[in-house]
């Protein structure tokens, strides 16, 4: 496969992002997936986490994870026992193994910054609603614009739903 990006080099990356709640999907060559700020990985999909936290541990420069600031000043959770389990002990843990995690989710998620959806509470304040019926109603003067009449019809059903009753 080809980078959609370039159109010469052969494409090992693949990126999906959701921009505005449409989906689209770029294959890219190591080097347009750089210029993105995506990394490819060297990891094999199925290769079990445990394991992967384990020798994540040993490129550390051979850091057996067991010192003092490797441990959780919250929960007491040691990196040696993230290793071995797989699982963080507390909210916490994120920041003080941050630099351990950094390169984990670089090289399982090709990137350290969200790029995916937004979550959006099931129950938002009325400043969230507004912020988002305003985006609903531009994406429906530009659907108009467009003439795509059934995604007009599909953003005028969301955006009554959300409105308040009268």
């Amino acid at each position: 496969m080809v980078c959609d990006n370039c159109g010469s080099g052969n494409a090992v990356i693949h990126l999906t992002q959701i921009v505005e709640n449409e989906m689209k999907t770029l294959h890219l060559c190591e080097k347009c997936g750089a210029e993105k700020g995506v990394e490819g990985s060297t990891v094999p999909e199925s290769f079990p986490l445990t394991d992967f936290l384990a020798q994540m541990g040993k490129q550390k420069g051979g850091s057996s994870g067991t010192g003092p600031s490797d441990a959780c000043a919250f929960c007491g959770l040691t990196f040696k026992e993230f290793r071995e389990v797989g699982r963080l002990g507390c909210p916490h843990c994120w920041t003080a193994f941050e630099g351990h995690l950094r390169g984990l989710v670089r090289r399982i998620h090709g990137s350290t910054q969200h790029v995916g959806k937004i979550y959006l509470s099931p129950d938002p304040s009325v400043s969230e609603r507004e912020k988002k019926l305003e985006g609903l109603r531009r994406r429906l003067r530009r659907a108009v614009e467009l003439e795509d009449f059934e995604r007009a019809a599909d953003l005028r059903d969301e955006i009554r739903s959300l409105e308040p009753s009268s």
